[in-house]
């Protein structure tokens, strides 16, 4: 995923030397054992920043320096980087399986699978290791890796210190945080382009969330895949990135085909590119996209790491995350800065923006990294507000002794608009959302004191519609949600009372 032409040292930024210089402090007076991260934007070049280091550390420690990346795209990266710096650097691939000439490298960049592997095989396989530099630091698949150097100081660099696992947070593995410039600060400074950011209102209703924490891709593929969203994705495009270099995110390949398909219709030059493509046509398309100056390029997942494309114009994000590291490596990919560019454009087809708020805003990084449990329930935008984007799910048996699907087919949001812009009270949306329930249990069963049962098996259900509701009137204490509920249980029993007599 990346220009595989020779690369040349290049020249640090003033707040790139400046940061080689205090990590380099950290390690100094901290010793061994040590353990710090570094948080620096997408687009601040942490690579140039780590592979500077990399040749100071050496030339200070006369010891090796270890380079963790988890894709491949990376590691050349790295490794062209380091070889422009004077660093004699290997890539450890699978091919890799002894390394007879050890002594003539200073450096090496592995990949976490293929490395573990080597290591549970021998645990000498790389010697006089002092410094490990884990890129990404904020995936959880390199902490397997830190037991064969428990003698070594550890740097994870990363954008976003937020662990991709929030049962294993960073600071259990991290003595330290040291943050870098602010996005508004590169921005102000001039190193990074500024965002400006279109939102359009879209309907998520249907998303559901997985045991990850976020939107599952196959929620994402049903709302995303439908027509109404798609003509609403060419709206955004034409009226606002049209004839522009873009990237387009999707969740899922369903879905990002399908937006190939559709803008081929309309004759707009674009491609689609996903992990199952082989390296050369992914090299091919890469190479294509550099070299067209309107192409549209719609993915899945492959580029929100290891690509660096300055020419990107417009960002779409023709999907929801609840990841805020997500987030900020989807628009980084068009954050480059270059002479002719000092803005680009973001369109948010996913209300991304009211979760986690305008990509330049502030984030206190200290406090995600020391208390990153109140961290995430602050920014995601109170979980309330995702629970109104997300369609209930029942249990799998609920289907068998209940119409789910008319329960499903009703909107107590819907119906209090509906109320209210026909000059009724709102309250009429809680008397049509009874008589849906009462309904369904009346289908399913005679007997009053089963239905009572079938009222107890719904109460989640009934807690998330009026839940609906109070969000629609803007009442939400926990004080008045449990009276809305009492209240609802005691009037749905007495009209099944009425109807089962």
């Amino acid at each position: 995923m990346i220009d595989f032409d020779l690369y040349e040292a290049k020249e640090l930024y003033p707040f790139q030397v400046n940061t080689v210089g205090s990590i380099l402090d950290e390690l100094r007076e901290n010793g061994n054992q040590f353990n710090l991260l570094y948080q620096l934007p997408t687009g601040g070049g942490k690579t140039v920043i780590f592979s500077e280091l990399t040749r100071k550390y050496i030339d200070e420690w006369k010891k090796k320096v270890l380079v963790l990346t988890h894709r491949i795209e990376l590691s050349i990266q790295t490794s062209k980087q380091l070889d422009a710096r004077g660093v004699r650097s290997k890539i450890i691939n699978s091919e890799v399986k002894t390394i007879p000439d050890q002594g003539e490298y200073s450096c090496f960049i592995a990949m976490v699978e293929t490395l573990h592997n080597r290591l549970n095989e021998d645990n000498q396989f790389l010697q006089d290791i002092g410094l490990v530099i884990v890129d990404e630091a904020h995936y959880n698949s390199f902490r397997k890796l830190f037991q064969f150097f428990d003698n070594c100081n550890i740097l994870g660099v990363t954008a976003t210190p937020l662990s991709s696992n929030k049962a294993l947070p960073l600071r259990d593995n991290y003595n330290k945080l040291v943050v870098g410039e602010s996005i508004s600060g590169l921005i102000e400074k001039g190193y990074l382009a500024d965002g400006k950011t279109y939102t359009y209102d879209v309907n998520l209703h249907g998303l559901k969330i997985g045991t990850h924490g976020d939107f599952t891709v196959n929620s994402m593929d049903i709302v995303y895949g439908n027509h109404f969203m798609q003509e609403k994705l060419i709206f955004a495009y034409e009226e606002i990135a049209r004839g522009q270099k873009v990237l387009i995110f999707n969740a899922g390949i369903e879905t990002s085909r399908r937006v190939e398909e559709s803008f081929k219709k309309l004759k707009h030059n674009i491609r689609h590119l996903d992990s199952t493509f082989s390296d050369k046509d992914r090299k091919d398309i890469v190479r294509w996209f550099k070299e067209t100056p309107d192409a549209i390029l719609t993915s899945v997942g492959i580029l929100t790491t290891g690509f660096d494309e300055p020419t990107v114009e417009t960002i779409i994000l023709n999907r929801a995350t609840r990841s805020l590291t997500l987030y900020h490596q989807m628009i980084g990919r068009g954050s480059r800065r270059l002479p002719h560019k000092n803005e680009f454009k973001i369109i948010d087809l996913g209300n991304n923006v009211r979760r986690f708020g305008h990509w330049q805003d502030y984030i206190n990084w200290q406090d995600a990294f020391r208390f990153p449990e109140k961290f995430l329930e602050s920014r995601v935008s109170e979980i309330e507000d995702i629970q109104f984007e997300v369609e209930y799910e029942f249990p799998k048996h609920f289907k068998e002794i209940l119409n789910t699907q008319k329960l499903i087919e009703f909107s107590i949001a819907d119906a209090y608009y509906y109320a209210i812009d026909n000059g009724f009270k709102g309250r009429v949306a809680i008397e049509e959302s009874m008589a849906n329930h009462a309904e369904v249990i009346s289908e399913a069963t005679k007997d009053l004191e089963e239905a009572i049962q079938f009222i107890q098996l719904l109460q989640d259900h009934i807690e998330h519609r009026l839940k609906h509701y109070t969000k629609c009137i803007s009442k939400c204490t926990p004080n008045y949600l449990k009276y809305l509920i009492e209240t609802y249980n005691r009037q749905l029993i007495q009209k099944l009372r009425i109807e089962l007599d």
